[in-house]
């Protein structure tokens, strides 16, 4: 008679998977939301700088030092809005003082947008509720263009 001997091969592992995903599955959840984080961190910056080119470029338009604040602010906000970035506090500051230069000399408007995101529904340990973002650009003034400061 020949008898057979069977294999336990498989039977030492057995619940072995469960105890990998319990391990692991936080690990992987925390790092799914750390990616999350980081792409509406990059949007948000991205939309902070535009508003920020688009302010400067239109505050390079102006005439003088009065319209270019106005509407450096007024399409800093509208692009900060139409971005749909929901900021908590936003602010738009814009340098001007170079208005004052005569014709034929370089100038150059530039402008400030500041913007505090709200990330606090993202639930990550170690991550801010918020984001103070910041974004400065430049754009120059037409050199023979007049120019009231």
């Amino acid at each position: 008679m020949i008898t057979v001997a069977r294999s336990r091969q498989g039977h030492a592992d057995r619940g072995a998977v469960s105890v990998e995903l319990v391990i692991l599955a936080p690990v992987l959840l925390v790092f799914v939301l750390m990616v999350i984080f980081a792409g509406r961190w990059a949007i948000a910056q991205q939309a902070v700088a535009s508003a920020a080119a688009d302010a400067a470029r239109s505050a390079s338009l102006a005439r003088s030092a009065g319209d270019a604040a106005g509407s450096a602010s007024s399409a800093g906000y509208a692009s900060l809005d139409n971005q749909d970035l929901r900021c908590q506090n936003q602010e738009v500051a814009v340098d001007t003082s170079q208005f004052n230069l005569p014709p034929g000399i370089p100038a150059q408007v530039s402008v400030t947008v500041t913007c505090v995101v709200d990330m606090s529904d993202l639930v990550i340990p170690g991550t801010p509720g918020s984001r103070t973002l910041t974004a400065t650009m430049t754009s120059p003034l037409d050199t023979y263009r007049s120019r009231q400061g």
